[in-house]
């Protein structure tokens, strides 16, 4: 292999950017680490040029330990996208360089400057400037210093991204032609699927510095494993119906599950339909097609050749939609494409099925704390009342300042979930300050929900700590949560209200549990018109998720004294709410609505991030 990544990892500031990772390329191959911004691909790919220094594993180039090796000596080129190259120097002076440095006789430099700028398309610009230059020639003269010495391995970090679309086009064909000619190994990074699918052998899809999925293009695209696979590689609908008689039944469809995508009988699953999978028509299908019902025309976008039809239909029994993500919809909104020039006839067309892919079923993870010295140990009875329905995989963790208290630790928290009824959960021992190092497991393994008891005598500077900062939803433990029957949502308008109605109204179905969907407003007002359009969006969204639910609007003079009123009358098991966000200058925690409910309330209490 040309290279090899083992367990490579890399924290900024405390936070993971790049989870424990490890990956082989082939000699040969062009391989692109596909992801958004911030998933931590450019990081990887500095790590492997020597330019950013990993916190743990390793980097082997052509069977050799380049870990700690500086970025000379590891034989790599490197293309940036903001091209790099040297203004005071001519592109001929630009592309010798690095052989100049390396001592290359004058008369070998040329030769091999002529060699690169008649292979990247610039034979005769030898003598010309930067400035002389548009943005795509640059890049040119970028990528042919980058190979001039004749590196092994080749490093492209989003080398397209400053250039118009049909530019950038020329220039991938290009490059393709370049890396296949001279058998050099490449990674190329990118946040463009187009891009992806065009050069790549292989793609490694990133997301949140994990590496999710490694295969070539066309087996990513038509068999993805995860929902973040088969949403951001290429557009689509995803429905969520259930596994009945080893097929998914889709409304009137039963669609045959694959052997080997293992679900049990009456379980959710996730069915992905591409938009070229769907066929539109006007009149009804003859027998024998999949016919899923018929729909309303919501929205067309013209593509030139193609043209993108978005179908709104009627919910369908026991049947909810994952993706595009809808807020406030209660049917079902399906995209397909078809040819620009076929004439539907009229907004009312039938909808049947080509083709669909079964995805693998989700397991939530729950990361549950256990701080006993804090007067927080873990809270193991909401563990047995969340695992089973949830099917989810738990995480016991516990943390020390003593390094020689790790594994005595690690041993302590194993007996520990046996004794609470737990004993599958892995445990988890970090060192450092409790609330830092809560936040840090979270964001290093994505998980789920983060569970903790709420702490006894006062002690609630770790849960300040985790409220500050926590990026995932924390169910604070209260009470005797052995089952959750009734779940008071609160809600305010705008998107954190949003997201409040979505993380509470998945679990409430997951847990069986019907919703009330509360707004309080202040004393003396009445509730505007939006108020009612958001309530009546998170009663759809709920209904989509087939969860029973209503709504209340509750005046008082706070809102916490709203919610803590609401709560102790109507009996309910469980309060979700979002993350109180504190006001520039704010200090003191009588103001923090989030703490005062959870120290007033006498049930357990999710708390939702914002949407980052």
């Amino acid at each position: 292999m040309s290279i090899r990544l083992e367990g490579l990892a890399k924290s900024f500031g405390g936070q993971p950017v790049v989870k424990p990772t490890s990956l082989e390329v082939r000699d040969g191959e062009l391989f692109v680490l596909l992801g958004a911004s911030g998933s931590g691909k450019s990081t990887i790919l500095r790590m492997v040029a020597g330019l950013t220094a990993p916190d743990g594993g390793r980097i082997w180039l052509r069977d050799k330990d380049v870990t700690r090796l500086p970025p000379q000596e590891r034989g790599i080129g490197f293309v940036f996208q903001n091209y790099s190259i040297f203004r005071h120097m001519s592109v001929g002076e630009n592309i010798e360089f690095p052989l100049k440095i390396r001592r290359v006789p004058p008369a070998e430099r040329a030769r091999k400057r002529e060699e690169l700028l008649d292979r990247v398309g610039l034979g005769g610009f030898g003598n010309r400037y930067a400035h002389q230059l548009s943005g795509g020639q640059q890049q040119r003269v970028a990528l042919a210093r980058a190979l001039v010495h004749e590196p092994s391995v080749l490093l492209l970090d989003e080398p397209f991204g400053a250039l118009d679309v049909k530019i950038r086009s020329q220039l991938r064909r290009n490059l393709r032609e370049i890396q296949q000619q001279l058998g050099v190994t490449a990674i190329l990074v990118t946040h463009d699927q187009e891009e992806a699918f065009e050069l790549a052998d292989r793609i490694g899809l990133m997301e949140r510095g994990e590496l999710l999925e490694v295969g070539e293009p066309e087996g990513l695209y038509a068999r993805p494993r995860t929902l973040f696979g088969a949403t951001f590689l290429g557009a689509g609908t995803v429905l969520v119906g259930r596994a009945r008689d080893g097929a998914a039944q889709i409304g009137p469809l039963a669609l045959p599950i694959p052997l080997e995508v293992e679900h049990e009988e009456d379980a959710r699953v996730r069915v992905l339909i591409r938009p070229e999978q769907v066929e539109l028509s006007a009149d009804p299908p003859e027998r024998g097609v999949r016919l899923l019902g018929q729909g309303t025309i919501a929205e067309q976008s013209f593509l030139g050749a193609l043209r993108r039809v978005r179908v709104r239909m009627p919910a369908i029994p026991d049947t909810r939609q994952a993706a595009p993500s809808v807020y406030g919809e209660e049917g079902l909104l399906i995209d397909a494409v078809l040819p620009a020039e076929v004439d539907l006839g009229g907004p009312e067309v039938w909808v049947s099925l080509r083709g669909w892919h079964i995805l693998a079923p989700p397991q939530p993870r729950l990361l549950v704390c256990d701080l006993p010295d804090e007067g927080s140990p873990a809270p193991f009875p909401l563990v047995q009342a969340l695992e089973e329905p949830l099917n989810a995989k738990v995480c016991l963790l516990g943390v020390t300042d003593d390094a020689d208290g790790v594994e005595p630790l690690r041993a302590k928290l194993t007996e520990e979930a046996v004794a609470g009824g737990v004993p599958d959960a892995e445990a988890v021992v970090r060192r450092g300050d409790a609330a830092a190092e809560i936040t840090a497991e979270q964001r290093q393994s994505l998980y789920d929900f983060t569970l903790l008891q709420f702490p006894e005598g006062g002690r609630v500077e770790t849960l300040m700590g985790l409220l500050e900062s926590l990026p995932a939803p924390l169910l604070v433990s209260q009470g005797k949560p052995e089952t959750f029957r009734r779940i008071l949502i609160c809600t305010a308008v705008g998107e954190p209200g949003k997201a409040d109605v979505r993380v509470g109204g998945w679990l409430a179905r997951r847990l069986g549990a019907e919703v009330t969907l509360l707004h309080v407003l202040r004393e003396g007002t009445t509730a505007a018109p939006w108020v009612n359009a958001h309530l009546n969006a998170g009663l759809a969204t709920l209904r989509a998720l087939e969860v029973p639910s209503r709504s209340a609007v509750r005046p008082a003079r706070t809102a916490m004294q709203g919610i803590l009123a609401e709560a102790r009358e109507g009996g309910y098991d469980l309060i979700v709410l979002g993350r109180h966000v504190r006001r520039p200058g704010e200090r003191s925690l009588r103001y923090d609505v989030t703490l005062q409910i959870l120290a007033d309330s006498e049930v357990s209490v999710l708390i939702v991030p914002p949407d980052e």
